[in-house]
């Protein structure tokens, strides 16, 4: 009974190093995407942002230090600016940062917006989405000079898919998803997953008050004509493949530099 009991005691030692172990592991790769989104957004929004601009400000995490960057140009520089959102996110940062907020009806043209993305590949073909704002984030790129994008080393693809495992996403109206999710199988293949809520019984409901699909279609394609084919279909809203939109992109590296992507 002895030789158990320590037996016992030194496997219960050891998982908990293991368990430490492994926290840790996590903690240190949490803090270096964070330093990594930190780096590129700052780099991206000292190279962009300018006195006199109308800027979008994009959806997700990567925005966040962006805009305290944003926020901080203007108190110590006295820049004027005006801030469209892409997002309840995005507004509600523009707001507790003290920046302007402006809209496409006052705004329709904009200088530039700062947005991130989920995947990036070689031929700088986004996915966006990840968060649900891809069509007023869609909306609002398209109503820019520039589209830059801030990231963290692991959205930097060859193809899509290669990091990026969620899939493209689709926002469609509710009553046709079951029709969409059909046609889009039949037509193109893949696997199609209604997103569900976080903390709620049901289906992830966008700010629009539409439907997210989620599309596993990786590899090798025509993603200007996919995506066009895609938003053929009816109740098709929009799509999360940012086909040649983006004007630059910043990854922010492990070692503390920035990669830099354009067209």
């Amino acid at each position: 009974m002895l030789i158990t009991f320590c037996t016992t005691k030194t496997l219960f030692s050891s998982t908990k190093v293991l368990f430490n172990s492994v926290r840790t592991q996590i903690t240190m790769s949490s803090d270096l995407l964070a330093s990594a989104k930190k780096i590129a957004a700052t780099k991206a929004v000292d190279d962009w942002v300018s006195d006199n601009m109308v800027l979008g400000i994009g959806s997700g995490s990567t925005i966040i230090p962006a805009v305290s960057r944003i926020a901080e140009r203007v108190k110590n520089e006295k820049l004027n600016l005006v801030c469209i959102p892409t997002s309840f996110q995005a507004k509600q940062l523009i707001i507790e940062n003290n920046l302007l907020l402006g809209d496409l009806d006052k705004y329709p043209h904009l200088d530039c917006a700062i947005d991130g993305a989920d995947e990036v590949d070689s031929n700088m073909v986004l996915i966006k989405g990840g968060g649900g704002c891809l069509l007023q984030e869609k909306i609002v790129a398209s109503c820019a000079d520039k589209l830059i994008i801030v990231a963290d080393y692991t959205k930097n693809s060859v193809k899509l898919g290669e990091n990026y495992k969620k899939g493209i996403p689709i926002e469609v109206v509710p009553i046709a998803y079951v029709p969409v999710m059909k046609k889009i199988a039949e037509n193109f293949g893949g696997k199609l997953q209604l997103r569900s809520g976080i903390s709620k019984a049901g289906p992830c409901v966008t700010d629009n008050g539409n439907f997210i699909l989620d599309w596993t279609l990786f590899g090798e394609h025509d993603w200007v004509k996919v995506n066009l084919d895609i938003l053929s279909i009816p109740g098709v809203v929009e799509t999360g493949l940012f086909v040649n939109m983006a004007t630059k992109v910043y990854f922010g590296l492990a070692d503390g530099s920035v990669l830099e992507k354009e067209v």
